[in-house]
């Protein structure tokens, strides 16, 4: 047997792992745009100048469209419509949503976004089961210095998201992730509520 032989089996094992990984960030989007990812969270927020602050939710999500309860309010997005409901004010908000107002609401969806103007890395963990994708956008100007996903390689399952900002952290981590076969209505109606029609 030639003596290149070897090296070469290594080079070309390596190779195939390294397309692997670098298809996480984009299998994980067509993931998302194929089935419905259900999950409860909490997001830790630390800055330097307070205590962390922590906050409980849960969403549902397929591509675009979402629906969240957090922060003391639901939200939702068909594809069109924005629905935005306060429990402290009984108000229903109805808008067209910019871009912008989408990836605030939406982490997986400013993950996608990003992904585009961003120097993208992939790390396996030790145990080879999850991939670390790090996001670090190529515009110094921008208040995000990096975004990291951890994502699960058996079924691109998205567990942890963090957003890095300059004075502040938002660590998202995702408890009990699945996904389902029966899409929600995403749409929020509170009967009674003041309803603010933004469209």
């Amino acid at each position: 047997m030639p003596p290149y032989k070897e090296p070469y089996g290594k080079i070309l094992t390596f190779m195939k792992l390294l397309v692997i990984f670098l298809t996480v960030l984009s299998s994980l989007f067509s993931t998302l745009e194929e089935h419905i990812l259900q999950s409860d969270f909490t997001i830790t927020i630390t800055s330097k100048d307070a205590q962390p602050m922590t906050y409980a939710g849960n969403f549902t999500v397929q591509g675009e469209k979402f629906l969240l309860h957090a922060f003391g309010m639901d939200a939702a997005y068909d594809g069109e419509t924005m629905y935005l409901y306060q429990e402290e004010t009984d108000e229903l908000t109805l808008s067209h949503p910019t871009t912008e107002e989408l990836h605030q609401t939406n982490p997986l969806l400013f993950a996608k976004a990003l992904a585009a103007s961003s120097k993208v890395t992939e790390k396996a963990a030790a145990d080879g089961k999850t991939v670390l994708v790090t996001l670090i956008p190529e515009d110094k100007t921008t208040d995000i210095e990096r975004m990291n996903l951890r994502v699960r390689v058996r079924d691109n399952m998205p567990i942890m998201i963090e957003i890095k900002e300059h004075n502040r952290t938002s660590t998202m981590r995702l408890g009990n992730p699945k996904f389902i076969e029966t899409a929600p209505d995403y749409k929020i109606e509170k009967e009674g509520a003041y309803v603010n029609d933004l469209r």
